[in-house]
């Protein structure tokens, strides 16, 4: 395998962040970054098997029809590969295995739940024990969210940071698990990276419109135990560069958006422990 750090972004079916998250991946340092229609990888013109970092981004996944993300989760799970003959989720299962990463952002975190990507428990990949559902709300929400950032978490995208200002913009983000059980090891385990907080006082908070969605424990997003698998509604890739932040013209920021971080942390992961 190459020196090289190689992202893949899938698109296809109304995905329409996949622009932005390459752009995100170029900016934290992979050399190689190729957009992937979903049916390409179905067709056998791209392998994950050639890539380090799968990126899944935002979007409304089959017009959200039944349900965000999952007729695409059914897609990726039942979708056979027409050169090799195995299931595209077998192909899935083996980037895992190999250690690699993947970063789902809003209905990208929504395909991964309902795949059963995440949360992870035991090492299990297709075992759905969370979802994410209709915003309390009932309504679509779009606004600039207040991110606390849990230290303890394994989460290799988060390493060394504590807050983060990132956009949410999701009809489906009310993050549900099975049971209280299921939500209790979530947190014992500190795999919730990601808790939506009250600007004012920086604490995780069930308020709205600081919570958007009513999620339990303001959950924003979780990782897998290994932290290499990490799935989150609001969106790094919309801020990339200071102008993309509403006060851009109202405050000094540094010229890179917060958004970049997430992805350099995850490439420079790849760097040291997969070249």
């Amino acid at each position: 395998m190459s020196k090289q750090v190689k992202a893949i972004v899938l698109t296809g079916y109304g995905t329409n962040c996949e622009t932005e998250m390459a752009h995100a991946c170029k900016l934290g340092g992979a050399e190689q970054v190729d957009i992937a229609h979903i049916s390409e990888l179905i067709h056998g013109e791209f392998s994950l098997d050639d890539y380090h970092f799968l990126n899944l981004p935002g979007g409304f996944l089959d017009g959200d029809d039944l349900g965000a993300g999952q007729a695409g989760a059914h897609r990726m799970k039942y979708a056979v590969v027409k050169q090799s003959g195995e299931k595209l989720q077998e192909q899935l299962i083996r980037f895992i295995d190999a250690g690699k990463l993947i970063m789902g952002v809003c209905n990208g975190f929504q395909l991964m739940v309902k795949m059963g990507l995440l949360p992870g428990f035991d090492n299990k990949h297709d075992d759905r024990q969370v979802s994410l559902t209709y915003n309390d709300s009932s309504r679509f929400e779009d606004r600039w969210t207040t991110l606390r950032v849990d230290e303890h978490s394994p989460c290799v995208f988060t390493k060394d940071l504590t807050d983060l200002y990132y956009p949410i913009r999701h009809g489906e983000g009310k993050f549900v698990a099975k049971d209280d059980k299921t939500l209790k090891r979530l947190q014992d385990d500190k795999l919730v990276v990601l808790r939506y907080t009250d600007p004012a006082t920086g604490q995780p908070t069930m308020g709205y419109p600081a919570n958007p969605n009513g999620s339990p424990d303001s959950i924003a997003g979780i990782c897998d135990p290994t932290g290499r698998l990490f799935g989150l509604m609001p969106h790094p890739e919309a801020f990339l560069h200071r102008t993309n932040h509403p006060r851009w013209t109202r405050e000094e920021l540094p010229e890179e958006g917060q958004g970049v971080v997430l992805f350099r942390n995850g490439i420079n992961f790849i760097r040291e422990n997969l070249l």
